[in-house]
C-alpha cells in the first residue's frame, strides 16, 4: 500500500475508569456521562474488560443475552457518538458463559470475539467457555485486532502475519481488568506485542478495587509500532484521552524495516 492509498489517521479514545462491582446501571450511567462530550470527535472508544460489571467469574446473575441491557447501551452510544465502541461483557448463550468482546458500530451492526485464554488463577476457566477464533476487523481502512486481558500473555494468539506484501492487522487492542500487583508485566508485555507485531498497540485497563478488594492501577497506554508511548494514563486515576494514529508513519517504518517477510508462518488450531 503506497501513501496515495493509505488510510487516513483515526482517532482512538482510551477510557481508564473505576468500575462499580456488579452494578450495571451505575457503570453504564458513568460511562455515558463521560463519553457524551466525544460526539463526532472520535472514531473508536476503547472501554475496559467487563466494563459494565467488573471481572466477575461467577456470572450467573450478571450475564445477559446478546439482546440485553449492555448490548442495547453499546448500540445506542455508538450511534449517538457516531463511532465504534469496544469492550467486553459477560454473555450467556446456549447454556454457556462467555467473556465476549463486542465491536459495536454506529449503525448497530457488530462483531464479537470471545476471550481465548481464561484466567485460571481467578477460576474463570471453571465457568466460562474459551474463544476459538480471533477477530480482525476493519475501521476506515485500518485492520484491527482486539483481544481480552489474559490473552496478552500469549504471543501466538496475538501474532501478526504477513502475506503477499500485506500485514494482517495495523492496530492491536487489549481490554483488561489487570491487577496493580502485575502492572510491570502488563506494561512490559504491551511493549513487546507492539514491537514484535510491527503495529500500534492500545491497552485499556480499569482502576480501583474490585469486589474482592483487589486494586487496579490502570496503566492504560497507547504505543506506536516501535513500542514507544504516545499516550500514558496516570496510574490509579480516571483518564480519558483521544489520540490520532497515523497510518503513513506505520507504513513508512514497515517499508524501511521490513521484518514481516521474515516472520515464521503458523496456524492456530481451535
Amino acid at each position: 500500500m503506497n501513501k496515495a492509498t493509505s488510510p487516513s489517521p483515526i482517532n482512538v479514545t482510551v477510557v481508564q475508569a473505576p468500575i462499580a462491582w456488579a452494578d450495571k446501571k451505575a457503570n453504564l450511567a458513568y460511562f455515558e456521562k463521560i463519553l457524551n462530550p466525544l460526539t463526532g470527535k472520535t472514531d473508536l472508544v476503547v472501554l475496559p474488560e467487563m466494563f459494565a460489571t467488573g471481572f466477575i467469574t461467577d456470572p450467573g446473575e450478571t450475564a445477559e443475552s446478546m439482546n440485553g441491557l449492555v448490548m442495547e447501551w453499546m448500540s445506542a452510544r455508538a450511534s449517538d457518538l457516531n463511532c465504534v465502541i469496544t469492550g467486553s461483557i459477560t454473555i450467556k448463550e446456549k447454556g454457556k458463559f462467555y467473556n465476549r468482546l463486542v465491536w459495536m458500530r454506529p449503525d448497530g451492526s457488530y462483531e464479537t470475539a470471545d476471550k481465548r485464554h481464561l484466567f485460571r488463577m481467578g477460576n474463570e476457566h471453571l465457568r466460562f467457555s474459551a474463544g476459538t477464533k480471533p477477530l480482525i476487523t476493519e475501521l476506515k481502512g485500518w485492520k484491527v485486532k482486539p483481544l481480552v486481558c489474559y490473552d496478552l500473555r500469549f504471543p501466538v494468539w496475538s501474532k501478526n502475519q504477513y502475506s503477499d506484501g500485506l500485514y494482517e492487522y495495523d492496530l492491536l487492542i487489549y481490554v483488561a481488568n489487570w491487577p496493580a500487583s502485575r502492572s510491570y508485566v502488563w506494561k512490559s508485555l504491551l511493549m513487546a506485542r507492539a514491537i514484535e507485531n510491527m503495529a500500534y498497540c492500545v491497552g485499556v485497563n480499569r482502576i480501583g478495587e474490585d469486589g474482592h478488594g483487589l486494586p487496579h492501577s490502570g496503566d492504560s497506554v497507547v504505543l506506536d509500532f516501535k513500542g514507544r508511548e504516545v499516550v500514558k494514563a496516570p496510574a490509579g486515576e480516571a483518564f480519558l484521552k483521544t489520540i490520532a494514529l497515523d497510518y503513513e508513519q506505520l507504513q513508512d517504518f514497515r517499508d524501511r524495516f521490513a521484518v514481516g517477510p521474515d516472520w515464521d508462518l503458523f496456524e492456530i488450531r481451535p
